[in-house]
């Protein structure tokens, strides 16, 4: 893509039919990951990680999927209900699931109409039964103008964590989100307080930004402290 979908014309170009021959590279070469993390991935990926991740993915690997496919109540320009139906099929190969609340509402089936820290947490929990994934993150919460939130559930434990909600719309923060989340995790922190991390990142990222916020939060500004946190 030239841009992401929140410009205008952006160019598209499907690289989805390289996917076995990397994976057959990475293979001859014994190349290994500590985590397979999947976001956004258009319909041809979606259909090769379908039919490919149990051959690719380890027992002891973190899986992390979030189901970049929505957000503020509306599917992404070019996903329709077809891709959620097939986005259900893949999930229950996480570990971790992180998508935000309107994500959360299209893999349940829900209605969006009201959002609360209460209903959030209803989704997460029927996430994490229906289709067996042992943790799952919901992330984007408008609890009121002034709050923000995320919640989780952790091996049946439910918890959430509450932030100030600063002003302005941002893209690509539920990407620095989950990749920061799971840097966190992978350096030994549990779920709840990589979350904040993630959440502090991005705080961080947004109150040091003075571009157009089309072009993102400056994420760059927080990485030192990201690296420092991680590690403690």
């Amino acid at each position: 893509m030239s841009t992401h979908t929140g410009f205008q014309g952006n160019t598209y170009l499907d690289l989805s039919s390289e996917m076995t021959k990397i994976v057959a590279h990475w293979q001859k070469i014994n190349l290994n990951f500590d985590a397979l993390y999947l976001g956004y991935l258009g319909q041809n990926a979606l259909d090769f990680w379908l039919d490919k991740i149990e051959q690719i993915k380890r027992a002891d690997q973190v899986v992390l999927i979030d189901p970049a496919m929505a957000d503020h109540g509306k599917m992404y320009r070019g996903l329709d209900e077809e891709y959620v139906k097939k986005m259900r099929q893949l999930i229950p190969k996480a570990t971790i699931l992180t998508p935000n609340i309107t994500e959360a509402a299209f893999l349940l089936g829900k209605d969006l109409t009201k959002v609360s820290l209460e209903k959030a947490q209803e989704f997460a929990t029927e996430l994490a039964k229906k289709f067996s994934i042992p943790n799952v993150v919901i992330t984007g919460i408008s609890i009121t103008k002034e709050k923000i939130g995320e919640v989780g559930v952790t091996d049946g434990k439910n918890w959430s964590l509450i932030q100030k909600k600063l002003s302005g719309s941002f893209f690509g923060t539920g990407d620095m989100f989950a990749s920061a989340f799971l840097a966190a995790v992978l350096h030994g922190n549990n779920l709840e307080k990589s979350c904040s991390i993630a959440a502090d990142f991005i705080r961080l990222a947004i109150m040091n930004t003075k571009q157009n916020p089309l072009f993102g939060p400056n994420y760059a500004a927080g990485l030192p402290w990201l690296l420092d946190e991680i590690e403690k």
